[in-house]
């Protein structure tokens, strides 16, 4: 087993996004929802800031980001951006502390991975920074710096908390195969080196001093491999985005220790099925790749698909119910 067999999650948490702009109102739904493994919700409706690049763009130290029509650019100086994406995370963080009064027990936050970021950061000529491996450097030593700042500052708030870092690589496939486009449209950004890749991204899970980190993509062909190596407690996914052509690397990954954080319910409107048939397809591809079902619950947690950003905030309070009795589901009935 790898050494991040070390780690233990619950059955059953969110990815991040809730719809509607009222902190006070999301950090009530998530922890009434999850018990055992609540996270700290972002709320996109907010507007710019309050999105996943502008949130994470404003935890980074000594790099400034602006929106412009095209997307956030790096900028010289912290602006009214900056400012707005920063207030909307403390008031998240006074939200979070009110109903995590005593809470002991993991505790998940979440941020757009180094190569998201790069994907999605433009440079001062309007480029992504991904077109500059020195500007990807800088950006993931920024990232790497501000994500300490920010865990010690959610530990300072949740003393008995168990922090989960979340990275959110949705663009990662895209970076490595190279389908990343440039300003004018019309090009693509040359594929990353996957060595390149890791690296960077090691250093990043590094930022958690040890803790436990999830790389979450709702992308298909997350590659588990490379996430494994970079030293990712937990990959999460979109689990009706799995072909076949995954078994291989999924059964490694659980023999390994890694944890499965299966997005089975949809992020959007739509009919949620019995628990159990929500999970249907977790238990037939553990027959298929021949793994013990006692191993389940050890090896899977029970998400959404996605973030429930789009989603109507009913929906969203049933989806996150509905992932919570999927995982009883799949503990008490493993076969």
């Amino acid at each position: 087993m790898s050494e991040n067999s070390q780690f233990r999650f619950a059955g059953a948490t969110g990815v991040g996004s809730m719809p509607g702009d009222d902190a006070r109102e999301a950090a009530k739904t998530v922890t009434g929802s999850f018990e055992d493994f609540p996270f700290l919700p972002e709320l996109p409706a907010r507007g710019p800031g309050a999105d996943m690049i502008g949130r994470t763009a404003g935890m980074l130290v000594e790099l400034y980001a602006r929106v412009e029509p095209s997307g956030w650019r790096i900028g010289d100086r912290p602006g009214r951006d900056t400012k707005r994406a920063r207030s909307w995370l403390g008031e998240d963080l006074d939200a979070l502390e009110e109903f995590t009064q005593g809470y002991e027990g993991d505790l998940k936050v979440q941020a757009v991975g180094p190569w998201t970021l790069a994907a999605a950061l433009e440079l001062k000529n309007g480029e992504a920074v991904l077109s500059d491996a020195g500007a990807c450097r800088d950006l993931a030593a920024s990232l790497t710096e501000g994500l300490r700042l920010h865990l010690a500052e959610v530990q300072r708030r949740v003393p008995g908390a168990r922090l989960v870092l979340q990275l959110d690589e949705p663009s990662l496939t895209a970076v490595l195969r190279g389908q990343v486009r440039t300003a004018s449209g019309y090009r693509t950004h040359r594929a990353v080196d996957r060595q390149v890749v890791e690296a960077a991204l090691r250093d990043v899970v590094g930022a958690h001093g040890g803790g436990p980190v999830v790389v979450h993509s709702c992308a298909p062909d997350v590659p588990f491999a490379l996430l494994r190596r970079a030293g990712a407690a937990a990959v999460s996914f979109d689990f009706t985005l799995l072909t076949e052509r995954d078994d291989d690397a999924i059964g490694e990954a659980v023999e390994g220790g890694t944890r499965l954080f299966t997005g089975v319910v949809s992020g959007t409107q739509g009919p949620l099925s019995d628990p159990a048939g929500s999970v249907m397809g977790v238990r037939t591809l553990w027959r298929r790749l021949g793994l013990h079902p006692g191993l389940l619950a050890e090896a899977v947690t029970v998400t959404p698909a996605c973030g429930l950003a789009g989603a109507a905030p009913a929906y969203a309070r049933q989806a996150l119910a509905h992932c919570v009795r999927a995982a009883r589901s799949l503990a008490d009935n493993p076969e």
